[in-house]
């Protein structure tokens, strides 16, 4: 049976008269949202994977390393999909450096704002007397995501007071026409109201429909789909699916993003909440999967170097403390490795050189100044999917 997810109004924007969609509330209704087999058996897959990964997590001696790396590979993938120019080793390489000269400064800096926003917001809903999930809470990460960037005077940490579109260079081929902005408090309430609502749809599915939901609001002038994709974290952390945001899921959106775009088109055309569903919960299976099994390889790779480096006989114990810091700093200088062991640089000097003569770190400028190292190894695994070949 067909359904209809919104109605239309006739609005002006840039001049031009358009229809604007204005969504109903969540749940779907008229037919209410059933799950039909198929979904069922993709909800039970999906749960099931995002519990193998929350047991990976908790299995690991250092879990710090998955989620500084896995939190970065979403910031970087998350952004690309907007257009952001910026791949996993220009972020690590600016942190290492601290500064972005032999990268894209502008587009690191979005990324940057990116693991800013998402560190506020979890810190917020995680403080005792913190902001909880709620708009209140999604308007500064809002303005913490175009903090210095080029949306800035896209009025950061502010709902729209104009009419937006999407896709199309003017209003009148666009692909899609958002509300207009004299319904959005009312839309943005209801939105809110349903995170925290009760609810007989389980939580992966609903995490499903806010996606789309705010999408289809979507109520700020810039920024929408980096927010729309942090919201899915937040959500599975909301729900207590996962205790922490491992869950790299850009990465499957950016992967089949023709799909995305036109089943969230579908959600407003037609009705088709059910093949949206299905997507997103196959989506979760196959990077929940894919990121068990990328902790589960990293920790093997990082407890193999470790025996190899400590059989060497360059395996001082300077060399096997810069060691243990790698997984979170796989890109160092030598200044960099100064501050993190708290030494001088001609002992940080040796111990890079250890780990370079141990096959582990890799010089990757060619430079004899100003050089930095990777850990290659550990970055070729790690950087699948977010380099911009992989568009």
């Amino acid at each position: 049976m067909p359904r209809t997810t919104g109605t239309y109004e006739r609005t002006a924007a840039a001049g031009e008269k358009v229809e604007a969609f204005i969504p109903y509330p969540l749940p779907p209704t008229s037919p209410t949202l059933v799950l039909d087999e198929q979904s069922t058996e993709l909800l039970k897959r999906a749960e099931h994977k995002l519990a193998l990964l929350e047991l990976a997590g908790e299995m690991v001696p250092s879990f710090n390393w998955f989620l500084y790396t896995f939190v970065r590979k979403e910031a970087v993938v998350s952004s690309q999909i907007e257009g952001t120019q910026a791949t996993l080793i220009d972020l690590l390489t600016f942190e290492a450096e601290g500064n972005a000269e032999s990268a894209r400064p502008a587009d690191v800096r979005e990324v940057i704002n990116y693991l800013d926003a998402l560190e506020y917001a979890r810190a917020e809903t995680k403080r005792a007397n913190g902001v909880p999930l709620s708009m209140r809470l999604l308007n500064e990460s809002h303005r913490l995501l175009l903090r210095g960037a080029p949306g800035k005077d896209r009025q950061p940490g502010q709902v729209r007071r104009t009419q937006n579109w999407v896709g199309g260079t003017r209003p009148s081929d666009a692909a899609f026409v958002p509300p207009p902005p004299h319904v959005l408090g009312d839309l943005l309430s209801s939105f809110e109201r349903y995170i925290h609502a009760d609810d007989a749809l389980p939580a992966l599915v609903r995490t499903g429909l806010l996606h789309v939901q705010f999408e289809t609001i979507h109520p700020y002038l810039d920024g929408n789909g980096r927010i729309g994709r942090l919201l899915v974290a937040l959500l599975l952390e909301h729900w207590k699916l996962l205790s922490r945001p491992l869950l790299y899921l850009s990465l499957f959106f950016k992967r089949n993003r023709p799909e995305y775009y036109a089943l969230l088109n579908r959600v407003r055309t037609d009705g088709d909440w059910e093949a949206w569903i299905r997507f997103f919960l196959q989506g979760v299976d196959v990077i929940a999967d894919e990121a068990t099994r990328s902790a589960r390889d990293l920790f093997t790779l990082v407890t193999s170097d470790r025996a190899r480096l400590l059989a060497a006989p360059s395996g001082t114990l300077t060399a096997a403390r810069l060691f243990e810091q790698l997984p979170e700093n796989p890109v160092v200088t030598v200044a960099r490795v100064t501050k993190l062991l708290s030494t001088s640089k001609p002992t940080a000097t040796k111990a890079v050189t250890a780990l370079v003569d141990g096959g582990i770190l890799v010089e990757a400028t060619g430079r004899k100044r100003d050089r930095t190292f990777h850990y290659r190894a550990y970055l070729e695994q790690l950087r699948v999917g977010t380099d911009l070949e992989d568009q």
